[in-house]
């Protein structure tokens, strides 16, 4: 097997500074979730640590795991039974690591989904909003309609997006903010953004596009938070050597 090692405790530690993951008040626990080997040399990247990834880890000899979504949410009962046990079964049979990093990941302002959901659209970064800086905002290459943005995000991800709201508005300013994100839909507005891009929609998202007049774009949670895990790999393997493979597990929503 190619590839340097790196201790797990070495691993938690530059992950943890290079996410800067302190510096976050989240809904689960950043960093090493479950502990593996002591020593890593390949690691398994992927959106969400659900069996399918943990199955795929272990088929490729991955000593960690590492995740957007981990476990251990604060709204989740925390007892381990049922596809919890099954979960967790797997990893520690084969030895496997699992480190996860929510917010951090959001936010990270080169690796993380909405810096690198912005490079993969082609557009320029002005500032952030909400919560803990978590959204982003900026501009398209050049103004253009509402109807463009759609066409340019379906053919990105590879996913057909929701669209509520005026399909011929022309962007000059665009919001956005990966994963299920549309109660920034306010803090979106605030920017001054024609169009908000996010993950998911709710019922109130609706009527509140249609009121306010800012377009909203419904692009996936799955699909508008596969960059940043990926590019924290490939940031990953070329800092340190280990072997770090992207792994994407087909999820619709």
């Amino acid at each position: 097997m190619t590839g340097k090692t790196l201790g797990r405790e070495e691993l938690r530690a530059w992950l943890d500074k290079e996410l800067d993951a302190a510096r976050f008040r989240d809904y689960c626990p950043n960093g090493l979730q479950v502990e593996g080997r002591e020593q890593v040399r390949r690691v398994v990247c992927g959106v969400t640590a659900s069996q399918a990834l943990i199955e795929a880890a272990i088929e490729r000899g991955a000593d960690a795991l590492l995740v957007h979504h981990g476990w251990f949410w604060k709204s989740e009962d925390g007892r381990i039974t049922g596809f919890r046990r099954q979960r967790m079964a797997r990893l520690l049979a084969h030895d496997i690591s699992l480190f996860a990093y929510h917010l951090p990941l959001d936010a990270h302002p080169l690796l993380g989904n909405n810096a690198q959901l912005a490079a993969s659209m082609g557009w320029t970064i002005e500032g952030r909003f909400a919560e803990q800086d978590i959204g982003f905002f900026g501009v398209p290459p050049a103004p253009t309609p509402v109807a463009d943005i759609v066409r340019q995000v379906e053919q990105t991800l590879g996913r057909q997006p929701m669209l509520i709201g005026d399909a011929q508005r022309l962007v000059g300013r665009i919001a956005w903010c990966s994963g299920g994100a549309q109660d920034y839909f306010e803090a979106a507005l605030a920017t001054g953004a024609d169009v908000f891009v996010s993950g998911e929609i709710s019922e109130q998202t609706v009527h509140l596009a249609r009121e306010t007049g800012m377009a909203f774009i419904a692009a996936g949670h799955h699909a508008t938070e596969r960059y940043g895990v990926k590019a924290l790999g490939e940031h990953l393997a070329a800092q340190t050597g280990l072997v770090c493979e992207f792994v994407d597990i087909d999820n619709p929503v």
